[in-house]
């Protein structure tokens, strides 16, 4: 997803992390002990970046390019850089990655004895969308967030030490709940780019054709189209609300803002009666603290 309102510093370690801000959720809150804001930080800034050249959405200059080894005249290569950054994040496990990121990745990786996959597989999900533009289904688009969403929560359960079958099912319900509200907020940016995450049964089934998604606005079959991909996010976050009441003190503090970011961004696609095609609908801190004091007490 493109972030156009974060100031480039010339710096692209900063540059990325400072993202974090521009997310539907929290990343590294201040109620959180300092080693584990430094580590999920790390982790944000590996996910922040990897989907950054996905996306094509590198700091002009190609200054990322030359820290993984990449030639000037490759820069927009976007496969040819996923290829490069997984070559880089394989010496953070056995070398000295070229990036800072990574270099900085490298130390929550020994202190919390991250295994490989996770990162493998966002690097894997963002090659497939140099590759895979349209979904058939649904489950052909759970099988993306699979890749594309639920490894970021394996990594926060195991940076916070509460990796169990359980909270790993309730969470991957959570993950693949954002992802599908952040696509929906994205429609017209995605389609930009020649990606539609809508599965095309679904817009079948609404009568939806993709020239209706090029539109200023939606339709009435667009409109009910992404209402009903809505409500399927909803029930997700609904299945993975139960990870917050496992846990106690900062950490559910910080997962509850997860699940109060999906509400509130579900509750912004509502307001705007599901017309994402203007831009994407975006919710207010009020009725993100209200989503977060709704989650903490239970409710929804």
């Amino acid at each position: 997803m493109t972030e156009t309102g974060t100031a480039r510093t010339g710096d692209p370690e900063r540059d990325t992390l400072d993202k974090a801000g521009t997310e539907n959720f929290p990343v590294a809150p201040f109620y959180l002990p300092r080693a584990w804001r430094d580590d999920l930080m790390a982790v944000y800034g590996f996910a922040r970046l990897v989907d950054d050249i996905g996306d094509g959405d590198l700091a002009p200059g190609g200054a990322d390019a030359r820290l993984l080894g990449v030639r000037p005249q490759d820069a927009d290569d976007r496969l040819l850089l996923l290829d490069a950054f997984e070559a880089d994040l394989h010496k953070v496990f056995d070398g000295t990655p070229g990036h800072p990121l990574l270099r900085g990745l490298q130390r929550t990786v020994r202190r919390r004895s991250l295994a490989p996959e996770p990162f493998l597989a966002l690097i894997a999900a963002n090659r497939q969308d140099q590759l895979v533009k349209r979904y058939e289904t649904y489950d052909d688009l759970l099988a993306y967030c699979e890749l594309s969403a639920n490894p970021v929560g394996h990594l926060v359960l195991a940076v916070t030490g509460i990796t169990t079958p359980e909270r790993v099912r309730h969470s991957d319900a959570i993950c693949t709940a954002l992802q599908i509200v952040e696509h929906l907020q994205d429609v017209a940016e995605d389609l930009g780019r020649d990606r539609v995450y809508l599965p095309a049964a679904d817009m079948k089934r609404f009568h939806v054709q993709e020239a209706d998604l090029a539109a200023p606005t939606a339709g009435a079959s667009v409109r009910a189209l992404v209402a009903y991909e809505a409500e399927r996010a909803r029930l997700l976050l609904k299945e993975g609300t139960p990870l917050v009441g496992s846990v106690h003190g900062g950490l559910k503090l910080l997962l509850a803002g997860f699940v109060a970011g999906g509400r509130a961004a579900l509750h912004a696609l509502a307001a705007a009666e599901f017309d994402v095609l203007p831009g994407p609908p975006k919710p207010g801190k009020l009725r993100l603290l209200r989503e977060v004091g709704a989650t903490l007490r239970g409710e929804g």
